[in-house]
């Protein structure tokens, strides 16, 4: 797509201007070509061009996308508004001092915009204004010519006018003032306006010994500027031939960075005249200024030429050189030649890069074919010395794309990076030119890969196991989980929380976590005979944007501390003492049983496990007490010596590491047979109807087992056959409940004693802790039945323990 157009402005320093400007606009991809003009010795502050308005930038958005010029040596002429974007002069410009003769004056500059990367590539052509007048070097210029100078037509040199100024504004013509003896003729030598002097009249010395004329110089500007120059010529005898070369223009090929002292040419030249009039002096004709006399110099003698300085291609590749050949009359004459110098290239400038790096970071989540930098090579070389060829190393994810822009490449990724593998490169570019011997230039470019959060935490464990002890202090630690994230920084921050979704238990609000370090507080002290175990989820999540958690089950077992002191069922206490009178046949035999002291511990283990010890008694010999069961015996039979009245002191204690203990104290009155047949009968009522009592009880208990026994059993005949075939249902599910440890119940009858044992268990069964705190024992091959299965025979069991567990101080009783 191409456009162009004109505008007009005033720019206050330099009054009315009229100045334009031109746009061409290449665009492909991500770079831009335009071009701008404006005429010279613009001031600070002029505006050159509504950039971004001519790209449709978003004004607003230029400082974000630091819109601004990149192009070395010119970012001090030109800058750009940040707030409008708009070029301006950042330094009064002379074009002159830019581009001196050059007919066209053009500025590059390489501009940027980022957030999406735009390259736009800026021409400003400097227009020339006639600022300058033609000027001579010298005010007063004196010639010495031979009145025997005859021959019309002779031609006299005279100094140039110089100005700087090109095209209209530059030197146009001469005007020499009115006279009979010359008259004027000019030479074009490229830009330059060689004025000579014409014989048109034979001089006559002894008439006119000297003429003054005038010299005028004009240029095409508009007002016209001119200079001046009185030329004074003095008329003598003498010396009438004047040297002349053997060709007026030579031409010799050298090679760039010869030696000094190199040989380029001798030229030559000859004088009719004899003597000193024919004697041949060679020099440089120094009315024109050039470089090449800091490069070359030439023999006075033998007008050979050679090498002083040092000759770069580079910098300029043809040197024009005038030499005069002088003779040494007491009237100089002196006759003149053009040597031209074309200087022959040599590889001897390696290639330079220029990088720009678009980000300091590339994130790692960047698709392949991002841009990271943008590198422009160049070689000062000409022709195949000047061609350059850019490779990257192998072993990175970056590859090098050639522009539509000849020497420039952009730095893309290939593949995808992970900044978790590798975090920074090292890409090596090496830019290698077509000479022979080739030479390189090598640029190793960095690139830190910045972190994306595309990791979740990472628990050190999965699932989490801990045994908390019961009655632990409110508000103390308990124990802590710990949560990894690769990724970096913020990223791989990670804060801890308990879940609290749908079905989470209310006894989770007993926890609190350090959201920072994962330690989890017990808010209340757990109570292993209410709470035996539970679960609970710990989420940990990042601090990245967006966020990533996980999560991780935590189980809680809590252990059974000794709390709980036995409790005395049987004798039943009054007024806060356990104390019974029981009365006995005097001739009972020994080994009679009297009574039982029943106790109950909350506790479980040996916290829970009772012994039956006599703190006190009346006659040692008499009595004898089971330490497990309780009962109370006769040792012996009763003598009349024997007291009729008996008291022994109990004591029951558990098996804790700090056992705790009650006592009961039981009365024993001896009476005759008689007496006790008789309160045997008055009593006898009141235990039936104690007995009727606890059998009513136990009726209900164990209906209330026996119905929800069918039940279950129902409903897993109903499950096992909606199973679809081939499905095996082979595991218990634990159930979330709290429930306690079921113990079967052994029942002798006669002395209605009853006792704890444990659940058998096969050879190659494991014990198998439940979230609900329950001890389920699961065969080997029979660990993995179906959910379905497990949850009806757990909940089976766990009514049936809870009811046992109701009806225990019931079974005590006999």
């Amino acid at each position: 797509i191409g456009f162009s157009w004109y505008r007009q402005r005033r720019m206050a320093p330099l009054g009315a201007i009229l100045w334009f400007v031109f746009l061409q606009c290449f665009c492909g991809g991500a770079y831009c070509e335009m071009r701008y003009s404006i005429a010279e010795e613009s001031k600070e502050g002029i505006y050159v061009g509504d950039i971004a308005k001519d790209l449709g930038f978003n004004v607003d958005k230029l400082a974000e996308r630091r819109f601004r010029i990149v192009s070395g040596n010119y970012e001090d002429i030109f800058q750009i508004n940040q707030d409008n974007g708009a070029l301006y002069v950042k330094k009064n410009i002379d074009r002159e001092e830019l581009c001196e003769k050059s007919a066209v004056c053009l500025i590059n500059l390489k501009t940027i915009a980022e957030n999406p990367l735009e390259i736009h590539y800026v021409e400003v052509e400097i227009t020339d204004i006639n600022d300058h007048s033609p000027n001579f070097p010298d005010e007063v210029k004196y010639l010495e010519i031979s009145e025997s100078v005859m021959l019309q037509g002779t031609r006299f040199p005279l100094d140039a006018a110089r100005d700087p100024d090109v095209g209209a504004n530059s030197l146009r013509r001469y005007i020499l003032s009115p006279n009979e003896h010359f008259e004027l003729d000019v030479k074009n030598r490229g830009d330059d306006k060689i004025p000579f002097l014409i014989l048109k009249k034979p001089l006559d010395r002894e008439q006119k010994p000297e003429i003054v004329l005038t010299l005028n110089a004009f240029d095409g500007g508009k007002p016209v500027r001119s200079g001046t120059v009185n030329i004074t010529i003095t008329v003598i005898d003498v010396n009438d031939n004047t040297p002349i070369f053997d060709r007026q223009v030579y031409t010799v090929t050298l090679e760039e960075n010869s030696p000094l002292g190199t040989s380029v040419l001798r030229l030559h030249a000859s004088d009719l005249d004899d003597g000193a009039n024919g004697d041949i002096t060679y020099t440089f004709d120094n009315s024109l200024k050039s470089k090449a006399f800091d490069l070359f110099k030439i023999d006075s003698s033998t007008g050979e030429i050679t090498v002083k300085g040092l000759i770069d291609f580079e910098e300029q590749s043809v040197y024009e050189i005038d030499v005069q050949a002088s003779d040494k009359g007491s009237v100089t004459l002196t006759g003149h030649c053009s040597v031209v110098i074309n200087l022959k290239d040599v590889n001897d400038n390696a290639p330079k890069m220029d990088v720009t790096s678009l980000s300091s970071q590339v994130p790692e989540d960047a698709r392949p074919g991002t841009a990271v930098a943008l590198i422009s090579v160049s070689d000062m070389d000409s022709g195949e010395n000047g061609l350059v060829v850019c490779t990257i190393s192998d072993n990175t994810p970056f590859e090098l794309k050639p522009s539509f822009k000849k020497n420039m490449y952009s730095l893309n990724t290939k593949s995808r990076l992970d900044r978790e593998s590798e975090h920074v490169y090292s890409v090596t570019i090496t830019a290698t030119d077509k000479g022979d011997p080739s030479l390189s230039s090598y640029k190793t470019i960095t690139v830190y890969i910045s972190d994306v959060n595309d990791n979740s935490p990472e628990f050190s464990q999965s699932p989490y196991t801990f045994y908390i002890p019961e009655n632990n202090a409110p508000g103390a630690y308990v124990f802590s989980i710990s949560a990894s994230d690769q990724d970096k920084d913020e990223n791989a921050h990670v804060s801890y929380n308990i879940w609290k979704g749908d079905g989470v238990t209310a006894l989770v609000s007993y926890l609190n976590i350090n959201s920072d370090d994962g330690s989890i507080y017990a808010l209340k002290s757990f109570d292993f005979e209410a709470l035996k175990t539970f679960n609970f989820e710990v989420v940990a999540t990042d601090s990245g944007t967006p966020s990533l958690s996980s999560n991780v089950t935590v189980n809680v077992f809590i252990l059974d501390q000794n709390d709980n002191a036995p409790v005395i069922l049987y004798p039943v206490s009054t007024n806060g003492s356990a104390e019974g009178v029981e009365e006995i046949p005097r001739n009972v035999n020994a080994g009679h049983l009297v009574t039982k002291v029943r106790a109950y511990d909350a506790d479980i283990g040996y916290n829970g496990w009772l012994l039956f010890s006599i703190q006190e008694v009346t006659d040692h010999s008499l009595f004898a007490l089971d330490r497990y069961t309780g009962q109370i015996r006769t040792l012996r039979p009763f003598t009349e010596t024997d007291e009729a009245e008996h008291k022994l002191v109990i004591l029951v204690k558990d098996n804790g590491n700090v056992s705790l203990s009650a006592t009961a104290t039981v009365i024993i009155n001896a009476v005759e047979p008689k007496e006790a047949f008789a309160a045997s009968d008055v009593k006898s009522p009141v235990k039936d109807e104690e007995e009727n009592s606890i059998t009513f009880y136990l009726i209900i208990t164990l209906g209330t087992v026996s119905t929800l026994f069918l039940v279950s059993i129902i409903v897993l005949i109903v499950i096992q056959c909606s199973k679809t075939p081939g499905v095996s249902s082979n595991s218990l599910q634990d159930v979330n409940y709290d429930g306690t440890l079921c113990h079967s119940i052994q029942y002798r009858s006669g002395d209605k004693r009853y006792m704890l044992v444990g659940p058998r268990m096969s050879i190659g069964s494991t014990i198998v802790p439940g979230s609900n705190g329950n001890t389920l024992v699961q065969s080997e091959h029979k660990r993995r039945e179906s959910g379905e299965v497990r949850r009806c025979i757990s909940y089976m069991l766990h009514t049936a323990c809870d009811f046992l567990k109701l009806c225990k101080p019931f079974f005590c009783l006999f």
